[in-house]
């Protein structure tokens, strides 16, 4: 068989697309066709043909991979996850993982501590449920328990609070225990937590005494 042309895509220009005998072959990474030295005239095997799919594929799917890692870290459930949804055969993402545990891009434990210090900076929430999340995305139940230990849900609920004040403010306290209830029992948090910071935050605005 006869390589008669590799066309780099108009709209994909890190591709290529290759033909062969005059027919369109499949395409793959134009970095893979210059590592292999493809060129029209060259002639390859149905074998070197099926290496060059695979190797396209495993490569691909790295990249995928990496590129998803460079939002944020990701559990090795959730990668798994989203690989599956982009077409990955299995075997290769077991590949992929391996690889990714490799280079220590996928570390669950490493994943649960982030996933811990992004919501206590950004959205305050209960121990229970942050376990709970952890657990959703394929941390085990070791890990995820271990990762919470020591958070203070008081605190957190008083963090989560305050960024909702001002929203609250000239609410009498009916409506402000009720909203202010709701969202921080959606939070996670015990009744007695949530009871405690909103009596906290009512006086923090200045509030009177309830009825």
């Amino acid at each position: 068989m006869l390589i008669t042309s590799v066309e780099r895509q108009p709209r994909r220009r890190r591709r290529v697309n290759l033909f062969v005998d005059g027919q369109f072959a499949f395409s793959l990474a134009l970095s893979l066709a210059q590592e292999k030295g493809l060129h029209a005239g060259m002639t390859v095997d149905e074998a070197e043909l099926d290496a060059l799919r695979a190797e396209d594929e495993r490569r691909t799917a790295y990249e995928a991979a990496i590129h998803l890692l460079s939002y944020r870290p990701r559990s090795e459930r959730e990668m798994r996850q989203r690989l599956r949804r982009r077409g990955v055969a299995p075997d290769v993402i077991d590949e992929t993982v391996a690889r990714l545990h490799a280079s220590h891009y996928l570390d669950d434990a490493a994943f649960a501590q982030f996933w811990r210090e992004s919501r206590e900076t950004l959205s305050p929430r209960s121990g229970r449920l942050i376990r709970s999340e952890l657990l959703s995305k394929g941390v085990d139940a070791g890990t995820a328990t271990s990762t919470v230990e020591g958070l203070d849900d008081e605190e957190a609920a008083y963090r989560a609070a305050s960024k909702r004040l001002k929203s609250l403010r000239g609410d009498d306290h009916e409506v402000f225990r009720r909203r202010l209830g709701g969202f921080l029992t959606r939070r996670g948090f015990s009744y007695d937590v949530v009871r405690r910071i909103i009596e906290r935050c009512w006086r923090d605005l200045g509030g009177d005494e309830p009825p």
